[in-house]
């Protein structure tokens, strides 16, 4: 398990920089070509690295038994996931092996069997065929060699993760953190689309340099601009956004500061995704490109773990979540749509990103090195 920087270290540093009126930064300022925003072929290359390496599709407390199941595209193929009667996640394509037509559609529940709604083709939650209606019109069919086609399914520190297609490496997974633990119960789960890039809109949880321009009457009273903790651990990366109230801590003794409350940690799981900790709640975030200029995002809204500081309920998760949607997700949304926009004028070759915008160089250094892996 990657060790990251604790909590105790993490409230050092920001009472360093806020002292010192300084940020973590990087050696180097990165030029990012606006053509791998747009270009048909760089999308291309993309999905198939998503396919091709172990990509978070859903956090474990999605799937709590039994037969729970989600359905929906992930790098562009219709999946579907399922936990087993022996409480193994499997994933498989989602496709009939009569006829081919989904056995769900995008859609999530709970099923003892998977039956195809079109000939009702039966299989069990291990993917094997066990029903043929009227068997006797398919002589010499063998049902062991209709299962449906199975695609490779990891569950690891709490959310499940799937790899379409020989992986390229073992992404995310070569170093990854604690995320999510079984007391964390799922609140809300949702969608929306925005005419953007994937990469654009995650773009905007990586920096804190935009905190008081671009959210300058939603998070930025209550934080502080362009102070961050910026870790990086193999693909990934750990952002921490200090809130001003972090200044209580100052009078209390190190060991018995609590952080909980006091920043946000937002964890990006190479490429495509990146839980976030806040105050009361906590975020998968799962971006599906759906073009090079259109893109799907996917939430679960978790409960927050428990920790050693006061315990915090659904009621205030949910109004913690509602916060973030009403204000910061907005402005976000905005300004990912707005330069994706602006893109299309031609008025610049690259974009550039400064030495306090670190992350964002080590994650496209990576993705075009683990794209030119394919």
């Amino acid at each position: 398990m990657t060790r990251l920087l604790s909590d105790h270290d993490v409230i050092d540093r920001i009472f360093d920089h806020i002292d010192n009126k300084t940020t973590d930064l990087g050696e180097e300022i990165w030029r990012e070509p606006v053509e791998n925003y747009v270009s048909g072929e760089r999308f291309q290359q993309e999905l198939e690295l998503l396919r091709r390496l172990p990509v978070p599709f859903c956090p474990s407390a999605a799937l709590p038994e039994a037969g729970s199941y989600i359905a929906r595209k992930a790098a562009g193929r219709p999946l579907l996931v399922i936990r087993g009667e022996d409480g193994v996640v499997r994933a498989f394509k989602n496709a009939c092996r009569h006829r081919g037509m989904k056995l769900k559609q995008d859609e999530s529940g709970c099923a003892k069997a998977l039956v195809c709604p079109y000939h009702a083709w039966t299989y069990g939650l291990d993917g094997k065929l066990k029903h043929i209606p009227a068997s006797e019109n398919f002589p010499g069919i063998n049902k062991e060699d209709h299962s449906l086609v199975e695609v490779r399914a990891d569950e690891r520190n709490g959310i499940i993760f799937v790899t379409q297609e020989d992986p390229v490496s073992e992404g995310c997974l070569e170093a990854l953190p604690e995320l999510f633990t079984p007391d964390q119960k799922l609140f809300e789960h949702s969608t929306l689309t925005d005419k953007a890039n994937w990469k654009l809109i995650g773009e905007t949880s990586m920096e804190g340099y935009h905190i008081k321009s671009l959210h300058n009457k939603s998070f930025y009273p209550y934080g502080l601009d362009n102070i961050n903790i910026i870790e990086k651990f193999g693909l990934n990366s750990r952002i921490t956004f200090p809130f001003r109230r972090i200044e209580k801590l100052r009078t209390i003794p190190r060991e018995k500061r609590r952080i909980d409350g006091m920043v946000t940690y937002v964890c990006q799981l190479f490429p495509n995704t990146h839980v976030t900790t806040l105050s009361s709640h906590s975020i998968l975030i799962i971006l599906e490109p759906l073009s090079p200029t259109e893109t799907q995002w996917i939430f679960y809204r978790l409960t927050n773990k428990k920790g050693d500081g006061p315990a915090r309920s659904e009621a205030d998760a949910r109004k913690d979540s509602d916060f973030i949607k009403d204000e910061g997700l907005d402005e976000d949304r905005e300004a990912a749509t707005s330069i994706q926009e602006s893109i299309e004028t031609g008025a610049n070759d690259y974009l550039v990103f400064g030495q306090c915008e670190s992350a964002l160089t080590h994650f496209h250094k990576h993705l075009d090195d683990q794209i030119s892996k394919l």
